[in-house]
């Protein structure tokens, strides 16, 4: 499962955790969590000018979880 994470209202919001957590309630196990920079966003411009102006970090990965069941 490939999955990034958010912000809202100025916060970050974990949401690959979250769905790694309901992989694992449902009996999967967590067997790797490979961590990938993203690459070519269209909007990343859009974003670093902005990270700068409301003073935040852009998210610059996603996480690649392998499960076993």
């Amino acid at each position: 499962v490939l999955m990034g994470d958010t912000r809202q209202k100025g916060h970050m919001v974990p949401m690959s955790f979250n769905v790694m957590r309901v992989f694992e309630d449902s009996g999967f196990k967590l067997k790797e969590l490979i961590i990938k920079e993203q690459h070519n966003c269209k909007a990343t411009g859009y974003w670093k000018n902005n990270s700068v102006k409301y003073n935040f970090l852009l998210i610059a990965h996603e996480y690649l979880f392998v499960f076993k069941k």
